[in-house]
């Protein structure tokens, strides 16, 4: 069964003075201002007017163009699809690949004060915002600060960076958690038996749901979780899904990566009716004599419905580990004892945006381990892009993909994943690991007996900070000295 991510947060009094010696840092990840004029200021004193779209910013922030004819030339510098729309206008671009640029014609527009956005689902929501300022004489001092790298508020954002820092390292230590939000997702789903079957109770709905501090979005989510609930099975077990939509249109639910037969599937109107709301549907199968690493979320309506919450994590057994072995110099002891089994839940859109396991920094949890604890994390991609997921000094050992053992594991301190990929890793916090000394030589008189706060981020540096420092798809690996847990 699925061990819990912490056993006793009381003995977190240890990670107070921990915290205090030991730096959580993240290297510098950069904010890319860019001037959209040669004065740098966004002025449109002639000519059109260029808008950068990115991850997730429009620059500039404030757009100057004087009264009459305005045109916008939008070009998107991000990785994702972006547009931009003149909300008080009704005005906006078609959607724009990465690298594409069109003209945005908005016509004779008066004096006054407009607001664009990107209307992609989600990209408000993590900023993508600005202001089009139009006037008919624009001077220079009314355009001072608006443009330019000299423009940036560094001192702000670095003092931003420290106090948000400082909050979740306190929430840490004193509850065990990010800076605490309402809702809790991937809480293990007890089942009823029902003769052989293994029976679980899903319903889907749609809540109010505190992606970050203060920060409450639309989520479709089920059994009012994000993820949703995890279901746990063992090999060869009869699994019955009793599931209500309480949603307000028609759903289904697909088990991405569990073997079930034919009818089983859940993709509507393919193998099964579409649910429609208030309608209940029940989902039965035998899942195989094997460990399986899956999700469950809908497959109609997919592309909103996922983005915005509706996914949840389904394991069978455990994924066989290579006990026994040296992978890269790392043995692997032949009685390993897995001490946390946690899933890493990835997403990038929709409403919830860019958040692991359905929050954003600075309420997604750490992870508190000890020397010489084994984690077994899952990976899994929700989202819509690939994320490289980056866990400072420690080793990730790669054991299973898609649930399935490899023939040859590897160690990585950067695993990407692809979206609807599922990764499993070992990770095995060690004294050795954590205590090199200069030179590199074991150093036994390590004041931290191997302890540390060490950062866990995706590498795609726009997922992981924005203007008030750390954001988003960030946490940290908590290693305590060995016999604090």
């Amino acid at each position: 069964m699925p061990s819990p991510a912490r056993e006793d947060r009381h003995t977190l009094s240890i990670f107070a003075a921990l915290a205090a010696v030991a730096a959580f840092t993240v290297a510098v990840l950069g904010v890319i201002v860019a001037a959209t004029s040669s004065d740098g200021s966004g002025s449109a004193a002639s000519g059109p007017v260029a808008v950068s779209l990115d991850e997730f910013t429009i620059t500039p922030a404030m757009i100057h163009a004087t009264a009459g004819e305005v045109t916008l030339a939008v070009t998107n510098n991000g990785m994702q699809v972006h547009d931009l729309e003149v909300v008080e206008l009704g005005i906006g671009t078609p959607d724009l690949a990465p690298g594409e640029s069109t003209m945005l014609d908005l016509g004779e527009v008066a004096p006054g004060t407009y607001t664009v956005i990107c209307t992609i689902a989600g990209h408000e929501e993590l900023g993508m915002v600005g202001t089009l300022m139009v006037g008919d004489d624009l001077g220079d001092a009314e355009l001072a600060g608006h443009g330019g790298s000299h423009s940036y508020d560094w001192e702000a954002t670095e003092a931003a960076h420290a106090a948000n820092l400082d909050a979740f390292l306190e929430a840490a230590v004193e509850f065990g958690t990010g800076i605490p939000t309402e809702g809790t997702g991937n809480q293990p789903l007890e089942h009823t038996v029902d003769g052989e079957f293994k029976v679980f109770e899903l319903e889907a709905s749609i809540i109010e749901w505190e992606v970050e501090p203060g920060k409450f979005v639309e989520g479709w989510a089920y059994n009012e979780q994000i993820p949703g609930p995890w279901i746990h099975v063992e090999p060869g077990d009869l699994v019955r899904v009793n599931f209500t939509n309480n949603l307000p249109f028609g759903t289904d639910i697909h088990f991405h990566g569990i073997t079930t037969p034919f009818m089983a599937d859940g993709v509507a109107p393919l193998t099964q009716p579409v649910i429609l709301p208030d309608e209940d549907f029940v989902y039965e199968f035998r899942v195989p004599n094997r460990p399986e690493v899956g999700m469950y979320h809908a497959h109609m309506h997919g592309n909103h419905a996922v983005p915005n919450g509706l996914f949840g994590v389904f394991t069978v057994g455990q994924v066989d580990l290579p006990r026994g072995q040296t992978i890269s110099g790392i043995t692997i002891p032949e009685d390993l004892e897995i001490t946390q089994e946690l899933p890493m839940v990835l997403n990038d859109a929709g409403t919830i945006g860019l958040t692991l396991n359905g929050k954003s920094y600075p309420a997604t949890d750490p992870i508190f381990t000890t020397v010489g604890d084994a984690v077994l994390l899952h990976y899994y991609n929700e989202g819509l892009m690939e994320h490289p997921m980056h866990l400072h000094h420690i080793p990730q050992i790669v054991v299973a993909k898609d649930g399935w053992p490899l023939e040859q594991p590897f160690v990585t301190d950067t695993l990407n994943v692809a979206p609807g990929e599922r990764w499993s890793v070992l990770v095995l916090p060690t004294f050795n690991d954590l205590n090199l000394d200069i030179d590199g030589n074991l150093n036994v008189d390590a004041p931290l007996g191997g302890a540390g706060i060490w950062a866990f981020h995706c590498h795609i540096l726009t997922h992981a900070e924005g203007p008030d420092g750390l954001a988003w798809m960030t946490t940290a690996w908590v290693v305590l000295p060995e016999g604090a847990g």
